[in-house]
C-alpha cells in the first residue's frame, strides 16, 4: 500500500490530472455521444535566478516537487537547501527559483554534449550535467522475484489515473515489498523527477529504495534512476540497448516486461532473488 501518511487531495489532484470532454464513440456500426477523461497537458517554464532555463511539457500536478527533481537530475542542487526561494505560479505555468548560487545560467555546464574518453561502453552519451549527477549505484539491497511481481501489481492497482484516461505514465518509490509514494505524468521523466523532488523537499532517504514504473526504460529514464540513488528499476515494459548498456555501467538492476507471474532481468541480476 501506498504511505497512508502522504497527504491526501485526491480532489484537486484529479482536476489537475484530466479534463472531462465531449466525444463521439464508435462502436457496433453506430457513432453515440459520450464524457470521457482526458490526460491533461501544460508547459511549466522555469525560471533560475531570472533567466529562463526549461519548459516542461507536464502533468500539472506536484508542480513543485517536479521543479525541485528537474533541478536536482540537471545538476543545478544537490539537496533542497540549495533553493533560496521557490515560486510557482500555476494558472500563468512558470515556476521562479532563486538558488543561494548566485551565477548566470550561461556559467554553469548544463545540457552539453559530453564525449567522454572514461571506461564503460555507453559514457560517451552523457550530457555533460549527467556526468557531474550520474552516480554509479553500490546498493547491496536484493528483492525476491515474487516481490518484484506484486510491487508492479500494486503500482497497476494504484494506478487510478491512467485507468480512466489511459494517457499518464506511473512510477512509485518501494521500499521491501510496499510502495512508498506514487506519481503521475504525461511523462515518464516528469514523474520520476515528481519522486525525486519528493525526496528532497521532504529529506525522505533513498537509501535502499527501489523505481517501479509502467513506461519505457530508455536511456533518460535510466540517467534519472541513477541519480535518484536506486540499485533496481522495476518496469511493465522494455528497455532499450542505450538504456541497458547505461545501467550496465551505472550498477543498476532492470527488470522489465514484468507482467502477470513473469519478467526479464536485464542487468546486474544478483539483486533479484528466489
Amino acid at each position: 500500500m501506498i504511505n497512508s501518511k502522504e497527504p491526501s487531495k485526491r480532489s484537486s489532484d484529479r482536476e489537475k490530472v484530466m479534463r472531462q470532454r465531449q466525444i463521439q464513440t464508435y462502436e457496433d456500426g453506430q457513432f453515440t455521444e459520450q464524457s470521457d477523461e482526458i490526460a491533461l497537458e501544460s508547459a511549466l517554464t522555469i525560471f533560475v535566478n531570472g533567466e529562463e532555463f526549461a519548459t516542461l511539457l507536464c502533468t500539472p500536478s506536484y508542480l513543485e516537487e517536479l521543479t525541485y527533481g528537474f533541478l536536482a537530475s540537471e545538476g543545478l542542487i544537490r539537496v533542497a537547501g540549495d533553493v533560496q526561494s521557490l515560486n510557482v505560479v500555476e494558472e500563468k505555468g512558470f515556476a521562479y527559483v532563486q538558488l543561494y548560487n548566485q551565477r548566470r545560467l550561461e556559467e554553469m555546464p548544463v545540457s552539453k554534449r559530453f564525449i567522454g574518453s572514461c571506461c564503460g561502453k555507453s559514457r560517451q552519451f552523457y550530457f555533460q550535467n549527467d556526468v557531474r549527477t550520474a552516480k554509479t549505484v553500490m546498493s547491496q539491497t536484493t528483492i525476491t522475484a515474487i516481490q518484484c511481481l506484486n510491487l508492479m501489481k500494486a503500482l497497476q492497482e494504484s494506478s487510478t489515473d491512467f485507468q480512466q484516461t489511459g494517457g499518464l505514465h506511473n512510477v512509485a518509490l518501494a521500499s521491501g515489498d510496499k510502495l512508498i509514494l506514487s506519481r503521475s505524468d504525461i511523462g515518464r521523466h516528469n514523474g520520476l523527477d515528481k519522486i525525486y523532488g519528493y525526496c528532497l523537499k521532504h529529506q525522505l532517504s533513498l537509501k535502499d529504495k527501489i523505481i517501479v514504473f509502467s513506461g519505457r526504460l530508455s536511456s533518460e529514464v535510466l540517467l534519472k534512476v541513477s541519480k535518484i540513488g536506486s540499485g533496481i528499476v522495476l518496469s511493465k515494459s522494455a528497455p532499450t540497448t542505450l538504456a541497458i548498456d547505461l545501467a550496465d555501467d551505472l550498477g543498476i538492476t532492470t527488470a522489465g516486461f514484468i507482467r502477470n507471474s513473469r519478467f526479464n532481468v536485464y542487468t546486474h541480476p544478483y539483486r533479484i532473488v528466489q
